[in-house]
């Protein structure tokens, strides 16, 4: 019987072979074709994987903590991965508490040590830090140039015959409210209480610090504060670092540094390899490049350094330090800059 041609055709593919879903052809169809290369491509993976892995766990690296500021070092460490090929991990230090927190890390990672070379642009921690026995025993750290700690005054403001001469002057009535300076509890400022501590003697010492703290200072977090708040004008001079000063001047600050006097310091910058090294080989390199003539001179034209001669310290004006006495006397001496600059 023929079909009704006004009724709806019962089979809607009139008649056509019913095709099989996609899935049934991409298995019965495409999966013998490829199959193989899938399986190839899958081997391939599974030995070429593993040996990569190896590879990049054998590239040579060195891990760096560093204070100095990460707009100096960073070239620096991308020259030496160029030169030797050696990859550089560095950590850097916070702005606030500066050396203090990278020097507390390596005395907590003594026994089991994560840093290879330990560059630090002050000489304080370092010493501490070798006085513990951080550094190896031979060729363990070592001094390269040095900035000083100085005075610097807003042009606009002080002219250089009006403004303050020496830091102990800095808690004369006519500055209150007008003087800037880090917390003196860390990096270059503590360092720079401590030596005016030696220098002075406790008592004295005592008596400018609770007088500089009843004249109403702006204790900031960090030297480039400092010269920032005297650039803008919101204080009239403050305690910074020369490199602070020379990159305000870059930035067209209207601020200057006041000449050397009996009361500034110079700071050194230090380098050291740390006692049981994971990567000793590269941290050697790594090492001597930082105390290469070319960095040095680099520094030096970015004014990260006054000076690469380390030893010219015993020659300019400045504060004469007896580390030894200074690291015995430290403890007390912090406790008692907390309690006057602390509240």
């Amino acid at each position: 019987m023929s079909p009704d041609p006004n009724k709806p055709n019962a089979n809607p593919d009139n008649g056509k072979p019913k095709q099989k879903p996609l899935d049934y052809f991409l298995w019965c169809e495409i999966t013998p074709r490829t199959g193989w290369l899938v399986l190839f491509a899958c081997l391939i993976c599974g030995i070429l994987l593993p040996t990569i892995s190896q590879v990049r766990a054998k590239s040579p690296s060195v891990v760096i903590y560093t204070s100095q500021d990460e707009e100096y070092a960073d070239p620096i460490f991308k020259d030496f991965e160029k030169q030797t090929g050696i990859q550089v991990r560095a950590v850097y230090d916070s702005e606030a508490v500066k050396t203090v927190g990278l020097a507390n890390r390596l005395l907590a990672e003594r026994n089991h040590p994560q840093c290879d070379v330990f560059w630090n642009n002050e000489e304080l921690r370092t010493r501490l830090l070798a006085a513990q026995g951080i550094f190896r025993e031979t060729n363990g750290w070592s001094t390269m140039g040095y900035r000083t700690r100085r005075l610097v005054v807003n042009t606009n403001l002080l002219s250089l015959a009006r403004a303050p001469h020496s830091f102990s002057e800095a808690t004369n009535e006519m500055w209150r409210g007008k003087v800037a300076l880090a917390y003196p509890l860390f990096g270059t400022t503590a360092a720079h209480f401590q030596a005016l501590r030696q220098q002075w003697g406790d008592e004295r010492w005592q008596n400018w610090c609770r007088a500089l703290a009843a004249n109403k200072p702006m204790i900031v977090d960090g030297n480039s504060v400092v010269v920032k708040l005297v650039g803008a004008g919101e204080a009239s001079f403050g305690f910074t670092d020369s490199d602070d000063i020379a990159g305000a001047q870059r930035e067209g600050l209207p601020v200057a540094a006041l000449p050397l006097n009996d009361e500034s310091l110079l700071i050194h910058n230090t380098v050291g390899v740390l006692r049981g090294a994971p990567h000793p080989s590269a941290a050697q390199q790594l090492f001597e490049y930082l105390q290469s003539k070319p960095v040095m001179d680099r520094m030096l034209t970015e004014h990260a350094l006054e000076s690469t001669v380390s030893d010219e310290s015993t020659t300019q004006p400045g504060l004469k330090v007896n580390w030894e006495a200074l690291l015995h006397d430290l403890d007390s001496g912090t406790a008692e800059a907390k309690g006057i600059f602390l509240r």
